[in-house]
């Protein structure tokens, strides 16, 4: 099967609805997969697919890429999101702004020396895991950054909380949540 458009989302209203009694095919990706404009890969009931999207096309989780109107049957796209690294920055309120300042430029030189994507939200850095768990913890420890602490977040959690530019700076456009504000007590 060969998709070279995105139909419409499972999350419209005439989706929804068509979709509510009809059999639907997953094709899992990962948030790095997702971005890709062309690729072959099985869905979940066994179709080989083969994606050729237009250049600055990117799919999003719930797209829905094909439809058989005579075994009412839909290909959706099911993005599954990584971990995200957790950098709390709230740990320096009080702090003299010397510290704060010399804090921010040197976390700022080791996540952007690593190549990294982040975005700052409120009083947190979020980090996707682009590489091991255990190498991302590695490099913060070795680093010791002064009065800076950080955990390890499942994405799914943290893209509800992210603007849909953030989201796409860390999950490659893998948002299918609409614009939402941060709660106070995530701030």
């Amino acid at each position: 099967m060969l998709v070279e458009t995105v139909l419409g989302n499972v999350n419209e209203p005439a989706w929804t609805e068509r979709l509510r009694e009809a059999k639907v095919d997953d094709l899992v990706l990962d948030q790095w997969d997702a971005q890709k404009s062309r690729l072959r890969r099985t869905t979940s009931l066994g179709t080989e697919l083969a994606l050729s999207l237009a250049r600055g096309v990117r799919l999003r989780d719930g797209d829905v890429l094909a439809w058989d109107d005579a075994t009412a049957t839909a290909v959706v796209a099911r993005i599954a999101l990584g971990e995200v690294m957790v950098v709390h920055l709230d740990t320096l309120h009080g702090e003299s702004l010397d510290m704060v300042i010399r804090s921010a430029v040197e976390l700022g030189h080791a996540i952007g020396n690593q190549h990294w994507p982040a975005v700052v939200k409120g009083t947190k850095m979020y980090v996707p895991l682009t590489v091991d768990r255990k190498v991302m913890d590695s490099v913060m420890r070795t680093h010791a950054f002064t009065g800076l602490t950080h955990e390890f977040m499942p994405g799914t959690e943290i893209i509800a909380y992210l603007a849909p530019h953030e989201s796409r700076r860390l999950f490659g456009g893998a948002d299918s949540t609409p614009h939402t504000h941060l709660p106070a007590d995530l701030n």
